[in-house]
């Protein structure tokens, strides 16, 4: 696994654990609730990361981008797949999204070259 990716899992990873632990009752079911929408459902699992993904382009945010990126990448989509994926974004979002597709493509190719 790249040094990228791997210490984007482990930040991610540490940091939940700090904001989970804190028991705050409306940020632990928040994340729930997120951790649910995700799950196999009328959609399938790898629909809703694909949604994920574009919403997260769109909206911007980098870390989102990059979270949904890996999990599409376990869902086993393909480059042909994502670039699709990268192109419904940039059309809803704008050209305001090419910078974050460029951070995608190139998060994408670690993903692919670990």
């Amino acid at each position: 696994m790249s040094n990228t990716i791997q210490e984007f899992n482990d930040y991610r990873a540490k940091m939940n654990e700090v904001i989970l632990g804190k028991q705050n009752k409306v940020i632990n079911r928040l994340f729930n609730l997120d951790t649910n929408t995700y799950a196999e459902g009328a959609l399938s699992t790898k629909t809703k990361e694909m949604l994920g993904l574009v919403a997260s382009m769109v909206l911007r945010c980098d870390d989102c981008i990059k979270y949904h990126l890996g999990k599409c990448h376990e869902q086993g989509i393909s480059t042909e797949e994502m670039y699709e994926i990268f192109a419904v974004a940039n059309i809803v979002g704008g050209t305001i999204v090419i910078p974050h597709t460029r951070r995608a493509a190139e998060y994408w190719e670690e993903l692919n070259n670990q």
